[in-house]
């Protein structure tokens, strides 16, 4: 049986990065991949240009397909409004970059092996044994080869989701909300469509969809259309039919709109649970021995829905704690990243997502709106800094519109 000091369960973002970073600091590493990469990973796959910054040794070039720099905006597929994410007078200019999921995570991936990090896809775990002195992993193999992987490790990260094992069997996260999402990827050639269809420009749409948003977003020869409910009613909205078919209907009538021509039998379409802050809970099991990062650590920000950033943070938190023997630390490093910000988030998405057309016309639609979403998706901005101004002059608006009218004075 091979020993390791930690074992990775994942190569997405957050897992990949972990590894890598468990490397670099001189630490044995195998990260286990359930599928073989590249592998498909339903995301909107969109991201603040501040990654670079955070992972300095990657090649922008190799895998962002467009760099947006507009927004526009719909309330219910009309009143668009088209925004720059930085308007010309500030001194640095924000983008988000648009990625492929299977090209950018293979990239991360492939970086934790140069690393040193022992990558092995292909691997679906079986079972995690925790005892006194570390956990086994039993992995199979889940294509045609059929081999397994039986190993020791002091710890384990586990970057494997929504739904993956080492939550359960840490008793961690048992209680988890989650929201859903679902999109299809529409072959496209630039310069078709609507005159507004353009590489430099995110389209989001308010209206569509109860509690949630649309999207299309541009990748180098195809549009990632979908749409999301960010606050559903319930726990888990899987089973729901009904929001099944109103996460289609938005993506048909956003295709429409846009005019991209389209044969809705040959839409492909995928649907991912997307496991929501809801505030502070241990990310770590008792004795230590797992901690969870990214998705399976429920860092998806609960107003936006994004969580690609975030993923790659908690995986260097957590391979720092592995490294420097401070694994009892990890969940309070990973509150003291995101809690405060993340809590100010949850505050303002209640309350947009139940009155998202008020919220259209006096927040989404204001000059300076859509440079702050920026910001606060680069990290530039918190919503700790603007959740209570933005909240106050929303309500403010609302009783206004609520209050009876009053005769008039003779």
């Amino acid at each position: 049986m091979v020993d390791y000091d930690v074992i990775v369960c994942g190569a997405g973002p957050a897992g990949a990065t972990a590894a890598a970073a468990a490397a670099q600091a001189g630490l044995k590493v195998a990260l286990l991949e359930k599928q073989s990469l590249p592998r498909h990973k339903t995301c909107g796959g969109g991201m603040p240009m501040v990654m670079h910054e955070v992972l300095r040794d990657l090649v922008p070039d190799a895998f962002v397909e467009a760099k947006v720099r507009y927004m526009r905006h719909t309330f219910q597929f009309e009143d668009a409004y088209l925004a720059p994410l930085s308007p010309p007078e500030v001194a640095r200019e924000l983008s988000l970059w648009m990625v492929q999921r299977s090209v950018f995570d293979n990239a991360l991936a492939q970086r934790a092996a140069q690393a040193g990090a022992e990558l092995r896809d292909g691997l679906s775990i079986r079972s995690l044994e925790v005892e006194s002195d570390g956990v086994t992993v039993r992995a199979q193999s889940t294509g045609s080869k059929d081999h397994s992987f039986v190993a020791r490790a002091r710890h384990i990260i586990g970057a494997d989701g929504a739904n993956g094992v080492t939550a359960k069997v840490a008793n961690l996260r048992q209680d988890r909300p989650l929201a859903i999402a679902m999109e299809v990827e529409q072959p496209h050639r630039w310069g078709e469509g609507h005159p507004d269809l353009r590489p430099e420009v995110v389209h989001l749409e308010y209206g569509a969809v109860q509690r949630g948003y649309a999207w299309i977003f541009p990748k180098g020869d195809h549009l990632n259309v979908g749409a999301g409910v960010f606050r559903p009613r319930r726990n888990n909205p899987r089973g729901d039919t009904g929001l099944r078919q109103q996460l289609q209907g938005a993506i048909f009538n956003y295709l429409d709109l846009m005019q991209v021509p389209y044969e809705r039998e040959q839409l492909r379409f995928h649907a991912h649970p997307l496991p929501i802050w809801n505030g502070k809970e241990r990310l770590h099991s008792r004795d230590g021995r797992i901690l969870l990062a990214g998705d399976a650590a429920g860092l998806i920000n609960p107003f936006f829905g994004d969580g690609i950033l975030h993923a790659v943070k908690s995986g260097l938190i957590a391979a720092d704690c592995v490294a420097n023997q401070a694994v009892q630390d990890y969940s309070q490093r990973i509150h003291a990243e995101f809690a405060a910000n993340f809590d100010a988030a949850l505050n303002l998405a209640r309350f947009f997502y139940q009155w998202p057309g008020l919220c259209y016309q006096n927040g989404v639609k204001r000059e300076s709106a859509t440079y702050t979403a920026t910001r606060l998706l680069c990290g530039e901005a918190l919503f700790t800094d603007i959740t209570e101004r933005v909240m106050r002059r929303l309500r403010s608006v609302l009783t206004s519109q609520l209050a009876p009218s009053q005769p008039a004075q003779n």
